[in-house]
């Protein structure tokens, strides 16, 4: 995968659209530059799969590479949104097809985020501790959750791109992205609090 860059402002990605969509070779390598970590960032962190989550980065921008040699573009000063929208649309269509045919988690996968001794915390089983803590505590919420959160940390969209894209007011969406923030922070306090139980002892006072 290719670093991203920053985001280009509203002229130029218009500019770098329309000469990709000429087949100018260096303004879709820009193109890709720009947006293909986010792309492979927001399928990753639904998905829990590199590998899976390349295969739909790739998936996206020959969707995209043909609908702009095919003049079938048509969401102008809305690329963004329109490149987003597809590739949740992808996302989507795989966890259905993997919702008919789910297998039990792994028990190593639990394993994980319970029950392990605590790591150091400036080593590498803690940064992977953390990460399973936040996956398995996103799988908890609902679907439009984590969506939301996918659009606006993973995505790097603003609110007014996501409403583009779900078409709910940008106030709605305020407050979703709040709502789902807690919920996400109270889900990974109550497994904190499970992996570490107080102990009974600690609550009785000293009896004379």
């Amino acid at each position: 995968m290719q670093p991203s860059r920053p985001s280009a402002e509203p002229e130029e990605l218009s500019t770098i659209v329309a000469l990709a969509a000429d087949g100018d070779e260096s303004a879709w390598e820009q193109l890709v530059g720009l947006y293909a970590r986010r792309v492979f960032a927001m399928a990753r962190s639904r998905l829990h799969d590199e590998d899976l989550a390349e295969e739909i980065t790739q998936s996206v921008f020959v969707t995209i590479s043909t609908k702009l040699n095919q003049s079938a573009y048509t969401e102008q000063g809305r690329f963004e949104p329109w490149l987003f929208r597809i590739t949740m649309n992808r996302v989507r269509d795989y966890c259905r097809k993997r919702s008919r045919h789910a297998k039990p988690m792994a028990p190593e996968y639990f394993a994980s985020v319970e029950g392990q001794p605590k790591p150091d915390i400036h080593t590498k089983d803690d940064h992977q501790h953390q990460l399973n803590t936040l996956r398995l505590a996103m799988e908890q919420l609902s679907e439009t959750d984590r969506e939301m959160i996918t659009l606006r940390h993973h995505g790097q969209l603003s609110f007014k791109q996501i409403a583009e894209i779900t078409g709910d007011p940008i106030g709605t969406l305020l407050a979703r992205h709040h709502r789902a923030l807690k919920k996400l922070r109270m889900i990974i306090e109550e497994q904190a609090n499970c992996s570490h139980p107080t102990s009974p002892d600690s609550n009785l006072g000293e009896t004379s």
